[in-house]
C-alpha cells in the first residue's frame, strides 16, 4: 500500500468526551490520514465511541492504550478490539508471549504496533528509572532493544521518536513501520510541552517515519484545518526531496 502524504498524518483525539471527538472527526476527517484515541477519550466513552465514530464517518483509528500485562491478558484485550480500529499498541519490552498475544490482531488486519520509548522521557528520565546507562546514552540503544522485542512479538512496526526513526530502518528494514509523536513544526508554538525528543514533521519523514502523529500544533492553531494542512504539505515536501 502506498501512503499519500495525507495518509501519514495521525490525530490524536485527547479530548475527554465523545462530542468533542466527534467534533474533531468532522472538522478535520478530509484533512488526515487516521485519529488517535488514547487514554483519556477512551475512558470517557469507551469502545462504543469507535462503532458510532465509524459508522457515521468511515473513519480509521488508531487505538493507543499501550497494552501492558501478561501475554493472556494482552491476547484477550486485543482480541476483543472494536471494528474500526486500524492500528494499536503493546509495551514491547514485556517480550515473550507476545508472539502469540498478538497473533489474532494481525490475522484481522489490524497492526499493531511495539511502544518503545515514550517521548516525553530523556536520557536522564531512563537513568532515574533503573535503567542501564550503556542502554540510554542515546536512548536509540533502548529503542533498538525493544525494536527487536516488538519484531520478534511479530509487530508490524514500533512507536519511537523520530530521531531513532533511521537507526530503526536500517536495522529493521524498510517494511517495518515507524510512527512518530513529538512531531513540533517550526512554526507551532505549544504551550505547556511535555514532549523532549522532537522533531520537525520535514525532519521526521527525512529521518525515515512513516506516520506521524501531531495533536497540539493542529488542536491549539487558530485554523486547525489549515495547520493540517501545513504539516501534510510538509510531508510531501520531504517525501519529494527524498
Amino acid at each position: 500500500m502506498v501512503l499519500t502524504p495525507k495518509d501519514r498524518l495521525i490525530f490524536p483525539l485527547d479530548v475527554s468526551t465523545a462530542e468533542e471527538a466527534r467534533g474533531w472527526v468532522e472538522r478535520l476527517q478530509g484533512e488526515v490520514g487516521m485519529f488517535k484515541v488514547g487514554l483519556e477519550l477512551f475512558v470517557a466513552s469507551g469502545p462504543q465511541l469507535f462503532r458510532e465514530l465509524t459508522a457515521a464517518t468511515g473513519a480509521a483509528f488508531f487505538l493507543d492504550l499501550k497494552f501492558h500485562d501478561i501475554p493472556a491478558t494482552v491476547k484477550a484485550a486485543l482480541d476483543n478490539l472494536s471494528p474500526g480500529v486500524a492500528m494499536t499498541t503493546i509495551h514491547c519490552e514485556q517480550g515473550g508471549g507476545l508472539q502469540v498475544a498478538t497473533a489474532g490482531a494481525r490475522a484481522r488486519g489490524v497492526q499493531v504496533l511495539g511502544v518503545t520509548v515514550l517521548t516525553s522521557l530523556d536520557a536522564a528520565d531512563l537513568l532515574a528509572a533503573g535503567i542501564d546507562r550503556r542502554y540510554v546514552e542515546p536512548p536509540a540503544n533502548l529503542v533498538l532493544l525493544r525494536a527487536a522485542l516488538a519484531q520478534a512479538a511479530g509487530c508490524a512496526g514500533v512507536v519511537c521518536a523520530a530521531g531513532e526513526a533511521q537507526a530503526v530502518k536500517a536495522r529493521f528494514g524498510p517494511g517495518f513501520l515507524v510512527v512518530c509523536p513529538g512531531i513540533r513544526p517550526d512554526w507551532a508554538a505549544v504551550a505547556a510541552d511535555d514532549q523532549k525528543r522532537i522533531m520537525t514533521p520535514f525532519q521526521a519523514v527525512q529521518a525515515g517515519a512513516d506516520y506521524l502523529v501531531v495533536g497540539r500544533p493542529i488542536r491549539q492553531a487558530s485554523d486547525p484545518v489549515a495547520a493540517a494542512r501545513r504539516v501534510v504539505a510538509e510531508i510531501k515536501t520531504a517525501l519529494a526531496t527524498g
